[in-house]
């Protein structure tokens, strides 16, 4: 655990800053000291860098909220996303410098405008936000929990967590057993139930993610035992075929 100190030292992020991110949900300290003071671990870190990564392709905190808690959120669909914007943010960079010294050295006006055409990146980003924020599945979601309190949200996400974790205590059984089975068709049907219609395609996304390694993997595993993310992402792909 660090302190939002030594986060903001780290990271180069200003202490203001990351206590804004948690005074608005955007990036929750994972505990406090005693005195008080925020502490952060790394599926803080994890999320804090998704974050910043946003931000540098310049969107506005609303959307990165919006998506990083996503349900349907693939992190790493979004990370190949990002390196394919940031690549046509560094391309444009170029054509822009190539330009201002082809101007320097022929000592005036090149009448050539295409450095400065930045459609290709706006359409890309446009698409990358509809894929990011804007699914059926986040929809759903939101009409789901339009009505309910901030901590029945958080129960409800809870009892998620109570259900994938329940994989750690099978894993002496065959993930294609039908008891292990059964957990997955109740983490489907929950899932579908409380969040959006869990579709099998849906849910071996999700069960990629969980033995992915990263914050999910670290959490499912703290919550059920070393290897029951990797069992439960074993068993919904039985499932899932």
């Amino acid at each position: 655990m660090m302190t939002v100190n030594e986060v903001s030292k780290r990271t180069g992020v200003s202490i203001r800053t990351l206590q804004y991110y948690d005074k608005i949900g955007l990036l929750r300290a994972a505990g406090r000291t005693e005195a008080g003071y925020r502490l952060y671990d790394d599926a803080a870190l994890e999320r804090l860098q998704q974050i910043l990564l946003f931000r540098e392709l310049e969107f506005p905190l609303k959307d990165i909220q919006k998506i990083v808690e996503n349900p349907a959120f693939d992190r790493q669909k979004a990370l190949e996303q990002q390196i394919t914007l940031l690549t046509l943010k560094k391309q444009h960079l170029e054509d822009l410098i190539g330009l201002a010294q082809k101007i320097r050295s022929t000592g005036g006006m090149v009448m050539d405008f295409t450095a400065f055409d930045t459609r290709k990146i706006k359409k890309y980003t446009e698409q990358a936000k509809k894929e990011w924020g804007e699914t059926p599945e986040y929809k759903e979601f939101e009409e789901k929990t339009a009505h309910k309190t901030e901590k029945e949200v958080k129960d409800m996400s809870s009892q998620l967590m109570d259900i994938v974790a329940a994989f750690g205590g099978m894993q002496s059984k065959d993930p294609a057993d039908s008891e292990v089975q059964a957990q997955v068709k109740k983490l489907q049907e929950f899932i579908t139930e409380h969040y959006y219609n869990c579709s099998k395609v849906i849910l071996n996304q999700l069960g990629q993610m969980y033995g992915a390694g990263g914050a999910f993997t670290e959490n499912i595993n703290a919550a059920g035992g070393a290897g029951a993310a990797e069992f439960a992402q074993k068993a919904i792909e039985i499932y899932c075929k």
